[in-house]
């Protein structure tokens, strides 16, 4: 392995054995820390976003997208929440007249807010062991798309997009993150709900990907490799959570409305 391939990867794993402890230490610990970790992870986005997209009033911007987060995190209801984007929305189309990425400083509203926000309604709505799975497998993507994606190589799965993103990758990280649904379905005794678990994290693990081509499509519209350099070996808070913020909507309805419903 290069140099600069074994330090990069040494990196990655020095910054994972402490900051995945420390999230599923505060989603154990619950009220108010989980809800202090997820602010502050998401005011670190709002940072990057009004970093990354360029425009005449960055502070604004900053100031903006963690207003609304912060409405996210804690109203009890996201139908109020709602209404609070809706009016940010407004002010944030209108304060964007004039800059050349204006769909890109509106749609920070809702991507953080909804993105971030969706993670604390799914926990406030089931709880430590049901946001620990979803995590393991946004988490499996990660590494299993790496580990998978580095040695197998392969066919590009989107080469005008991510060149480094393999078919090969893809499937490593599906089979992981099936890996990792498996062993939280064992570890709670939901062995009798086994495939359904596992199936459901298969789409999930897709949908995680595809937030991952979402951001990386972004970041080359702007010129640039990483959201920021705040994670040694990882880039910046957006590199890390891309598919986790963009799946969390989908798995918080599911589980809210749809499985409800079953």
């Amino acid at each position: 392995m290069e140099k600069s391939k074994l330090n990069s990867c040494i990196k990655r794993i020095v910054t994972a054995v402490i900051l995945i402890p420390l999230t599923i230490g505060c989603l154990y610990a619950g009220y108010p820390f989980v809800q202090a970790f997820t602010m502050l992870t998401g005011t670190l986005l709002a940072w990057e976003w009004a970093r990354m997209v360029p425009s005449a009033r960055g502070a604004f911007w900053g100031i903006l997208y963690t207003f609304v987060l912060a409405f996210a995190v804690m109203l009890g209801s996201w139908i109020a929440y709602f209404g609070v984007l809706a009016g940010a929305l407004v002010l944030a189309w209108f304060k964007a007249s004039g800059e050349t990425r204006r769909n890109l400083l509106v749609l920070g509203v809702p991507y953080i807010s909804i993105g971030v926000g969706s993670i604390l309604w799914l926990y406030e709505l089931a709880g430590f062991s049901l946001v620990l799975w979803f995590l393991l497998i946004v988490w499996g993507v990660d590494i299993g798309g790496y580990v998978v994606g580095c040695t197998l190589k392969g066919p590009k799965l989107a080469p005008k997009i991510s060149p480094n993103k393999t078919w090969s990758g893809l499937i490593g990280g599906v089979l992981f993150s099936v890996l990792a649904s498996t062993a939280v379905c064992w570890y709670v005794g939901a062995q009798n709900h086994l495939l359904f678990y596992n199936v459901l994290a298969a789409g999930i693990a897709v949908i995680a990907q595809i937030g991952d081509l979402v951001e990386s499509k972004i970041k080359r519209s702007l010129n640039m490799k990483d959201s920021s350099d705040l994670i040694p070996g990882h880039g910046g808070v957006f590199d890390r959570i891309d598919g986790l913020i963009f799946s969390a909507p989908f798995v918080y309805v599911m589980f809210r409305y749809v499985l409800f419903l079953i």
